[in-house]
């Protein structure tokens, strides 16, 4: 699955939960949800996934924690906050460039139409 079609199924799995539960809910909620169905639609996906920093020769174990990594490529980020900014870009931007990973998306589920609600940040 290219980027685009794997963004498009990420975006079109929140929009779903997003229209049945609707914004004001827990990250920690719209996550498992996320991660059910996209698991459902045949994707390999790893909740809370450990990014290590390594500092000079020190590898730091409590380094960043990914919401969802989804097919080991895509970085995503949840968030339910009243508008994404640019801490939240450059977090992200953070675990694309330490994982090494090309494309993240942010999704914050407490907008009231998700598609305001989304960012999709490429390296």
């Amino acid at each position: 699955m290219n980027q685009n079609d794997l963004t498009s199924t990420v975006i079109e799995c929140a929009i779903n939960i997003h229209k049945q539960l609707g914004p004001g809910l827990l990250e920690s909620v719209y996550q498992e949800c996320l991660q059910h169905d996209l698991i459902d639609a045949g994707l390999k996906v790893e909740k809370e996934k450990t990014l290590p920093i390594i500092y000079k020769d020190i590898k730091l174990e409590r380094g960043y924690r990914i919401d969802l990594l989804i097919e080991n490529n895509l970085v995503l980020e949840l968030k339910t906050v009243e508008t994404i900014n640019q801490a939240h870009i450059a977090q992200t931007l953070t675990y694309m460039k330490l994982g090494k990973f090309n494309t993240g998306l942010i999704i914050n589920f407490n907008a009231h139409l998700l598609k305001f609600g989304r960012k999709r940040l490429v390296m």
